[in-house]
């Protein structure tokens, strides 16, 4: 497996990591033992890098991880996030007590000590970004976190906050159907040095090799991109890219990793899956080689701009930074 720097003075990594949203649950009913083989063959194929959160499942997520760290005891690097507040109402708190608190009991569900990244989950607009990045830092001195990271920021956002203390990361949704981040957020990330980790990258299930049922319930039944008329439009759009594919004997997935890795040497996609099979499939991206021909005919397939309906409906857009 390829490495790849995780940001300023951050450890390399596989240029693939491995999202586990779904691992807490939220795409489905979960199985441990299900997670482990994932997690089993994540290590066969050289990926070192996990991406969780608190909320994932509210704890079952990391609960997961921290149990096949112990009976594994592999060498990886993890990063985790906290921000979000459930009850009474979902809301964002980027304050230093919860921060502390929430990372506390990241670190003891999976028992470590430490973690290599820590994200603030949203940005909580109302509180001065001195504030939050002075904790982040203070996190940084203790030995708690290696670095820090942002979500869902806009460019102007990680421009402040990398003036005050380095940034190591910076998570944002972008696939070959979400392309907003290439209106400077990349571009900023390449300036500074800063790691882009792009989740969803697969176009939540979207960019796989059979096309996917309509989904009739969870997040993606409300999503604006997965209700008709925009589902059966980007389905038969995909359709065109899937024929790309076999035409070269490639996996959709492998291919669609393989485009994100090809926008630049600080892109580290994190695909989410607790399928062991589809983790094999995916990572075969890496022995994807991309020629200008071959970028220039999807974007041919799949033009920027090409999904119809916004990636979020308005309920889910708690936090999440514009600039377009």
């Amino acid at each position: 497996m390829q490495k790849r720097q995780l940001g300023p003075n951050g450890p390399h990594v596989s240029a693939i990591g491995l999202g586990a949203m779904s691992f807490g649950g939220l795409f489905g009913p979960t199985d441990e033992g299900e997670s482990f083989a994932c997690l089993d063959a994540m290590l066969e194929v050289g990926i070192d890098f996990i991406d969780t959160a608190n909320i994932y499942g509210m704890g079952v997520s990391e609960t997961v991880l921290g149990k096949w760290l112990a009976s594994r005891k592999p060498q990886v690097v993890i990063a985790t996030k906290a921000s979000f507040v459930a009850d009474p109402v979902r809301r964002v708190d980027n304050s230093e007590a919860h921060l502390r608190a929430e990372l506390e009991a990241s670190l003891r569900r999976m028992g470590r000590d430490h973690v290599e990244l820590f994200y603030i989950h949203r940005r909580e607009a109302a509180r001065p970004l001195e504030e939050v990045i002075g904790t982040l830092s203070r996190l940084i001195e203790e030995g708690k976190i290696g670095g820090y990271g942002l979500s869902e920021v806009a460019p102007y956002t990680l421009r402040a906050a990398h003036a005050i203390h380095p940034c190591r990361a910076v998570q944002n949704e972008y696939s070959l159907w979400t392309r907003q981040p290439e209106l400077g957020l990349i571009q900023d990330c390449a300036r500074l040095g800063v790691a882009f980790v792009p989740f969803s990258p697969l176009a939540r299930g979207m960019l796989g090799d059979t096309a996917l049922p309509q989904p009739t319930d969870g997040f993606r039944a409300a999503n604006p991109r997965f209700t008709e008329p925009n589902f059966s439009a980007n389905t038969q759009k995909i359709n065109g890219f899937r024929a790309f594919c076999a035409a070269r004997g490639w996996s959709v997935p492998a291919t669609a990793l393989a485009w994100v890795l090809s926008r630049g040497p600080h892109l580290i996609p994190i695909p989410g899956t607790r399928h062991a099979a589809h983790l094999r499939q995916w990572a075969q991206a890496v022995q994807i080689t991309l020629s200008p021909e071959d970028l220039a005919e999807i974007e041919r397939i799949l033009p920027v701009g090409f999904a119809e309906g916004a990636r979020y409906g308005d309920p889910q857009l708690l936090a999440i930074e514009r600039y377009c």
